[in-house]
Order: C-alpha cells, then sequence, then structure tokens
C-alpha cells in the first residue's frame, strides 16, 4: 500500500498563470530537480488516494506522479 508523502515544491509561474514544477524537496533535505514535466491533468492518486492535478515527470531519467490538492504537493510513496 502506498502513502501520501507530502514534499516542497518549488515552482515557476507564467505570465498566463500556468504552473511549472522545478524542483522537489524532501523533509529530510534531499532535493531533486525535475528534468521534464511530461504531462499534466485532473486526475486520481489511485495509490494514495485523493484526487488533484497530476504532473507526470521526468528526475533522474525516471517518471513519477506529482501531486497538487489544494495547494499542497505530494507523491506516492511506498509504505
Amino acid at each position: 500500500m502506498a502513502h501520501r508523502a507530502y514534499v516542497k515544491v518549488i515552482v515557476e509561474y507564467d505570465e498566463a498563470g500556468g504552473v511549472h514544477p522545478l524542483r522537489i524537496e524532501w523533509e529530510d533535505g534531499r532535493k531533486f530537480r525535475i528534468d521534464r514535466v511530461l504531462d499534466v491533468r485532473r486526475a486520481a492518486a489511485t495509490k494514495a488516494g485523493g484526487e488533484g492535478m497530476r504532473y507526470t515527470c521526468r528526475i533522474r531519467g525516471q517518471e513519477t506522479y506529482l501531486f497538487e490538492c489544494e495547494g499542497r504537493w505530494f507523491v506516492e510513496a511506498k509504505d
């Protein structure tokens, strides 16, 4: 089972109000640059529950989902 792991996300806003996540920062201080955002859509976090904007990101060559829900960011982490 997975759970929500809330993370700090550094974002950039464009002139049209678009949100572009740039970096994820874990609670323990680890930082990961988002190499590329591949897709953005409203979707459910099927493993951890909840719904929000799902950003499909490439980080260090691996695809991962980053979710924004009511102003908070999380990833689906394994228990």
